[in-house]
């Protein structure tokens, strides 16, 4: 029998006896060893290995990364530049303007490049989309912890947006690096969304997303700052010193959080694509809006209280998908001997069903829940008589956001007994609205 040396496990003919096939690699790998020769099967990846995806020219590359600096640049002298309060017209015709855009690329990509090229940018921009909705509640929990007036809003968020794209532009260069030399990364990717899933499903105070934050901690710690905001700027002169203001602080918060959580974000849709040019675009796209969409979720973020555990359980799914897909192209000596595991590997398509799927679940069921409009109503009454306290100079504002407070309170009289049991045992806002009251009161 002749048998012709190739180091690719699949040139072995069939009829070979069983086991003879890996004891003859085994015998070569200690032959190249005495050669100092690297083994064929090292933790390196091989060329060969390496996903198929659309091939884009440099030319799409930078054409496609001016679209993107231009919408950002659009949206801030059109819209951040002169601080203002978006309407809810406004708000929703940009944001549905921003995720058609988005869509008509989608159907781009998958006209001049393919269907699956095509799924894999909508079940990436997809998840990205549903994972930077998550982050509207952390940039929620910010803005109100650090009372930032209701003006300035729109240019912290811009901010928070073009840090997160820089963010996340340097973790997908740093995963295509590590996944087209390592294989092994799927195992790690994977197993960071597991725990980020495991997170997912523990309750946090919202403390922690604020005040406590690391870059706000090291900001106050070695750079002055100022208690008082003086309209969107960052610094001031105080007592004769430049010193911050508490916009730059928040800043220094939403870019700590944009790094968190951009150490999730890449490893999901890298587990539903490994082509880069997908990777970027469908995480640039879901970020574009997102300014618009706070504004236009604001009042119904808190009522999607199911949100992340539809988030836990995607994260979750799509982590397996990575390590199933890692043991089906396994190189790591001390599983299966560093050969490939028979397993089954998820689909594109399955995966952007069970995406959206997950997603719509979720969304009914939170919209439907009892416990979700009474998270509405108290987050309502609790914004509403933080606005009052904080507005001072118009009597006609202060009156229109009383009224409010009292309608808001009214739906909290008119919750069934079980919730309003819950909304007592929020002193914080029991403590609010008391001085709301006795504000009105004195006024």
């Amino acid at each position: 029998m002749t048998i012709t040396r190739c180091w690719d496990t699949t040139s072995f003919p069939l009829s070979l006896p069983a086991g003879f096939s890996s004891a003859y690699r085994r015998r070569d790998r200690v032959a190249l060893a005495r050669l100092r020769v690297p083994p064929p099967e090292s933790l390196s990846r091989r060329p060969a290995e390496r996903e198929p995806g659309v091939d884009v020219p440099t030319a799409v590359w930078w054409l496609t990364i001016l679209v993107i600096a231009g919408l950002l640049l659009f949206d801030f002298v059109f819209h951040v530049r002169k601080a203002h309060i978006p309407t809810l017209r406004e708000a929703t015709f940009w944001s549905a303007l921003y995720v058609g855009i988005a869509l008509l690329f989608g159907v781009g990509v998958w006209i001049f490049g393919g269907s699956d090229p095509g799924a894999e940018y909508f079940a990436g921009y997809v998840t990205e989309k549903a994972l930077s909705v998550d982050n509207l509640f952390v940039f929620l929990v910010i803005l109100s912890g650090f009372k930032v007036p209701r003006a300035g809003q729109q240019k912290v968020l811009l901010f928070g947006i073009v840090f997160s794209l820089i963010a996340r532009s340097g973790f997908i260069w740093l995963g295509a690096t590590l996944i087209d030399r390592f294989a092994w990364v799927f195992y790690v990717f994977g197993l960071i969304l597991l725990l980020t899933a495991g997170n997912l499903l523990k309750p946090e105070g919202e403390e922690s997303h604020a005040s406590d934050n690391v870059m706000v901690r090291l900001a106050r710690r070695w750079l002055p700052a100022s208690d008082t905001y003086e309209g969107d700027r960052l610094f001031t002169v105080e007592n004769g010193r430049r010193v911050m203001t508490p916009m730059m602080l928040v800043m220094a918060a939403l870019a700590g959080t944009d790094i968190l959580f951009a150490l999730d974000s890449i490893p999901a849709i890298f587990g539903l694509t490994q082509n880069v040019y997908i990777v970027f675009t469908a995480t640039a796209f879901s970020l574009m809006g997102l300014r618009q969409l706070y504004f236009l979720l604001d009042g119904l973020l808190d009522r999607l209280i199911y949100l992340s555990y539809g988030l836990a359980v995607i994260l979750a799914f799509i982590g397996v998908k990575l390590i199933l897909h890692a043991l089906h192209e396994n190189n790591v000596p001390f599983v299966n001997d560093g050969e490939p595991v028979p397993v089954v590997e998820i689909g594109t398509g399955v995966s952007l069903l069970v995406i959206i799927g997950v997603l719509i679940v979720t969304v009914v069921a939170s919209l439907v829940s009892g416990r979700g409009r009474a998270q509405n109503a108290v987050s309502a009454a609790r914004r509403h008589a933080q606005e009052y306290l904080e507005v001072e100079r118009d009597p006609e504002v202060r009156e229109h956001l009383y009224q409010r407070l009292l309608h808001e309170e009214a739906q909290l009289r008119s919750l069934p007994e079980k919730h309003k049991r819950w909304v007592r045992e929020e002193e914080s806002l029991m403590t609010l609205l008391r001085r709301a009251h006795e504000e009105h009161d004195r006024a």
